[in-house]
C-alpha cells in the first residue's frame, strides 16, 4: 500500500508541475491576446502592470504549484522508504490537496464574477471599463486547445490520486 500511495502522490506531483510549465510555455501569448482585447475596449494596456495582472508561470503561479508537488513528492519518498511519517504526512498533504483543488476548480468556474470582483475593489476606473468576460476569453483563447483537456485530466489526477493514497495508506 506504501508504494500505490507514493505512486499516486507523484502522479499528483506532476500534474501541479505542469501548471507553471504551461503558464511558462504559452503565458506570453495569452498576455498578448489580453493586451490586444484591450486596447480593443479601448483600455490602456499597462493597467495589466499597474494593478499585478500576470499570465505567466511568475510569483505564486509558480512557486505554490512548486510547492504543493514537492510535500507530495517528499511524501512519496516516505511512503517509498516506510517511515512512520508517511502515514500522517499523507493524510495532511493529500488532505491539503483535494482542498486546494477544489478551491482551484471553484476559482476557475467562477474566474469572470472573481475578476470583475477584484477590479471593482481596486478602484481603478479603468479596470472598471474592462469587459471582463471577453478579456479572460481572450487570454484563454491563446492557450492551445489541448490545454482545456489537460486541465481536465489534471484535476482527475489530483482529486483521484489524492483520494487513493488516502485510501491505501488507511489500510497501512
Amino acid at each position: 500500500m506504501h508504494a500505490l500511495a507514493a505512486v499516486m502522490q507523484l502522479l499528483v506531483a506532476a500534474a501541479f508541475v505542469s501548471i507553471p510549465l504551461v503558464r511558462h510555455r504559452y503565458g506570453p501569448g495569452a498576455r498578448a491576446a489580453a493586451v490586444a482585447e484591450l486596447r480593443r475596449q479601448d483600455v490602456r494596456p499597462e493597467v495589466l502592470e499597474e494593478n499585478g495582472l500576470r499570465f505567466d508561470a511568475g510569483g505564486h503561479e509558480t512557486a505554490v504549484p512548486a510547492a504543493v508537488a514537492a510535500a507530495m513528492a517528499l511524501a512519496a519518498a516516505l511512503n517509498l522508504a516506510g517511515a512512520g511519517l508517511a502515514q500522517p504526512l499523507t493524510w495532511v498533504f493529500s488532505s491539503l490537496v483535494l482542498l486546494l483543488n477544489a478551491g482551484i476548480v471553484w476559482s476557475n468556474l467562477t474566474a469572470v464574477s472573481s475578476v470583475q470582483a477584484a477590479f471593482r475593489r481596486k478602484g481603478d476606473p479603468e479596470l472598471a471599463r474592462i469587459r471582463v468576460a471577453a478579456f479572460l476569453k481572450a487570454a484563454e483563447d491563446a492557450f492551445p486547445g489541448w490545454v482545456r483537456a489537460q486541465t481536465y485530466v489534471r484535476n482527475t489526477v489530483v482529486f483521484a490520486g489524492s483520494a487513493i493514497a488516502l485510501a491505501a495508506v488507511s489500510f497501512i
